[in-house]
């Protein structure tokens, strides 16, 4: 039996984190920078340590897996309607850490020091703090 849009929208916005308001993506998004970023620190240095760091070990195909997951962040940052300008910034991030990161060895080191994902994040928040103040979250 087939659903109406109106139906799917309701369920979406039933089910957390799943809708298409600013506040759902705002949470996706930082789910996927915690998960590509964040995942764990490396206990004595205080650096955190994700899956772009992680699977960047994979020769070539690993940064291709890892910048498709920072692409979709950027597919996520275009729904929310941000500017030609911010998404170019974003994409040239993930394509910067991309090229550098298929480097053998070096670009394994670059993956640890270098966050495009968290830089990402940080453009997309300052757009939705400015565009969308209710998805505003309070850092403990």
């Amino acid at each position: 039996m087939p659903i109406s849009q109106d139906q799917f929208d309701g369920a979406m916005r039933a089910m957390p984190g799943l809708g298409r308001d600013a506040a759902s993506v705002r949470r996706r998004i930082e789910a996927m920078e915690q998960l590509l970023e964040g995942l764990f620190v490396i206990p004595g240095t205080q650096r955190r340590v994700g899956l772009d760091s992680i699977i960047g070990l994979i020769p070539v195909v690993g940064d291709l897996i890892t910048a498709s997951m920072g692409a979709w962040i950027i597919w996520e940052a275009r729904n929310l309607g941000m500017s030609k300008w911010q998404l170019t910034r974003m994409a040239g991030n993930v394509g910067f850490d991309t090229l550098v990161g298929a480097i053998p060895f070096a670009g394994d080191v670059f993956d640890f020091l270098y966050k495009s994902n968290t830089k990402n994040l940080r453009i997309i928040r300052k757009h939705l703090d400015r565009h969308h103040p209710s998805t505003a979250t309070i850092d403990l």
